[in-house]
């Protein structure tokens, strides 16, 4: 499988749980109840796969072959890129911080655990369609087979976490629960 291939996989588990994080924080801002561990969750996904692990991924490995092709950094589509990825971060922190404060019964934080929620969605829709669309088939383009065969060994030194669960495990089960649980 192409490295930009498994990126995508990635992005289709990603939205999965956009919708579901979509759909918990609408129903968070009628007033309905909805477990708050949905949202400590969700950043835990966000932190550990989408940003810690995907993001890091693209950055990397595909970030400097991108630079060694001659894109500049601080323009076009790697600036975009690392932008997206940083301002992705800072929603997530105050999504998790947010949740955290209306867990302690601070009421107001709801509409903050809303917000973030929803700002996250719209960003990481956009970031996606942005890497699928133009991101990816610039790479296609401009990799050779070694560099391919070289990405995938570095993509494959990023699957195992230091206790030995393959990250997709790990992930990919939460992803799903966190899906089931927003469903109920």
């Amino acid at each position: 499988m192409k490295v930009t291939e498994k990126l995508m996989q990635e992005h289709r588990v990603i939205e999965r749980v956009l919708f579901a994080l979509e759909r918990a924080a609408t129903r968070l801002s009628r007033g309905e109840d909805v477990y708050l561990r949905f949202f400590i969750g969700t950043s835990v996904l966000i932190n550990g796969f989408a940003n810690s692990y995907h993001d890091k991924k693209e950055e990397a490995v595909l970030l400097p072959l991108l630079l060694a092709s001659g894109y500049p950094r601080d323009t076009g589509l790697v600036a975009v890129m690392l932008a997206e990825h940083e301002e992705s971060q800072r929603l997530a922190n105050r999504l998790r911080q947010a949740t955290e404060r209306l867990q302690m019964g601070d009421i107001r934080a709801r509409e903050q655990v809303v917000l973030a929620a929803l700002g996250y969605v719209s960003l990481i829709r956009r970031h996606i369609k942005k890497e699928d669309e133009a991101l990816f088939p610039v790479i296609e383009k401009i990799v050779t087979p070694e560099q391919q065969e070289q990405m995938r060994m570095a993509f494959e030194r990023f699957e195992h976490e230091e206790n030995g669960v393959e990250v997709e495990e790990k992930y990919y089960g939460l992803a799903d629960r966190l899906v089931l649980e927003c469903v109920r």
